[in-house]
């Protein structure tokens, strides 16, 4: 007998929940290295409001080269094909319910125990910026963005409702469904005592800016430009594929910066562009590295060299946007540094050199939370605000019309 049991039902019962919510975030970012599963408990006051968010377990699942290349192909407009397109899909979500098991496993706890999924999915592309679409009275500016990965599988798979398609409703609100973690980033770092950056650098940057004695209103965030992304694949083109990242910066580390072409770069057109603003993959990737190898190859930059200063590109483009955007409004005491770019030292130790003095460049793990964990917890908390009935994005951030409930729900 077909149950009777309806979102609405899910939703009630989710809200008269007395106590605290057990929610598993799932992120795989534009880094293509694999999934971030956490599980945070999620406690409330009388009136329903975030208390306190607990990072109770944290699963790692890093994809195989295999699967990496298969997403990867479809974030290029050379080599993206629609049989790909919807096999990895469906396939994605098998990585997406493997980790939630694992996780539960690793936790010691049941299926029955999580209360839901918070699942972001795969962004393979991200568009942000309008283009007339044909309309039934005329062309209509549409942008977008899209996510893969099934929330039915997942939900089949692990026996547990899954909120997803996070970004969309940002964007159908006039927004650019980016940047979201800052929603959760005021309530896990925001200080009445001093302002601060919360600098996430995976495949792309992103900054959110914490000014201090601001309420939820005045957090202000962006798109920095390329994170990761450049440096990783000129390590993974110079290399032949034995390295996939630059290990600890130890490459750039023996190179030398051509600061000209650093300097060169920084007039990409992005970088001009005022928040609120977004970028990825289908602007800084294979073309854009392609492009950069040459500009390095023709200045006779060794492979060390060239490391060096797609590095400095990273620094430059992040110090460069708190230069223009946020240090002439607000004072910034500390950088905390998230993603895969906190374990590069080298990348840490660029970014401070070309800070003003006086602001301290550390990372998220010294305030508790791990480096890598910090969006998927982020995508955690915005499912709960989502199943509360709350809005989860900013539009002083995203460039919405208004704030907006996120996602839809899989039971």
């Amino acid at each position: 007998m077909q149950s009777t049991y309806t979102e609405k039902d899910f939703i009630l019962a989710y809200r008269a929940k007395q106590s605290d919510h057990r929610v598993i975030g799932l992120m795989s970012g534009t880094s293509l290295d694999g999934v971030d599963a956490v599980l945070v408990n999620i406690k409330t006051d009388i009136h329903a409001e975030i208390e306190n968010i607990q990072l109770v377990e944290h699963y790692y699942l890093p994809y195989t080269d295999a699967i990496r290349e298969k997403v990867a192909k479809l974030c290029r407009l050379d080599s993206a094909r629609i049989d790909d397109l919807v096999y990895v899909h469906f396939g994605l979500s098998e990585w997406y319910a493997q980790a939630v098991l694992s996780l539960i496993k690793k936790a010691g706890c049941s299926a029955e125990e999580i209360d839901a999924i918070c699942m972001h999915g795969q962004t393979v592309w991200h568009a942000p910026i309008p283009q007339d679409f044909p309309g039934p009275s005329g062309p209509i500016p549409v942008k977008g963005t899209l996510q893969l990965g099934s929330s039915a599988v997942v939900r089949e798979r692990t026996g547990i409702p899954v909120v997803s398609d996070l970004r969309s409703a940002d964007m159908a609100a006039g927004g650019e469904g980016a940047p979201l973690a800052p929603f959760t980033d005021f309530q896990l770092f925001g200080s009445p005592n001093e302002g601060r950056i919360i600098q996430n650098i995976g495949g792309i940057g992103n900054a959110t800016v914490l000014p201090m004695r601001v309420g939820k209103a005045g957090v202000f965030a962006f798109d920095t430009g390329p994170g990761n992304m450049v440096m990783d694949a000129v390590v993974e083109i110079g290399t032949k594929g034995i390295h996939r990242y630059d290990p600890e910066g130890s490459i750039a580390e023996k190179g030398t910066v051509a600061e000209e072409l650093v300097t060169l770069l920084m007039q990409d057109a992005y970088f001009q562009r005022t928040p609120p603003k977004s970028t990825g993959r289908e602007v800084y990737g294979k073309n854009f590295t392609k492009d950069f190898l040459t500009l390095a190859s023709s200045r006779g930059l060794s492979f060390e060299d060239s490391v060096a200063t797609a590095t400095a590109f990273t620094a430059e483009s992040i110090t460069r946007s708190y230069k223009d955007f946020v240090l002439p409004h607000f004072s910034i005491a500390k950088v905390l540094v998230c993603g895969g770019g906190a374990l590069n030292p080298t990348l840490l130790h660029m970014i401070q050199q070309r800070l003003p003095e006086g602001i301290e460049v550390t990372t998220t793990n010294s305030y508790g939370v791990p480096d890598q964990a910090r969006e998927a917890m982020a995508f955690a908390v915005m499912g709960h605000e989502s199943l509360m009935g709350r809005p989860g994005n900013l539009p002083a951030v995203t460039g919405a019309k208004r704030p907006v409930v996120l996602g839809v729900v899989t039971l």
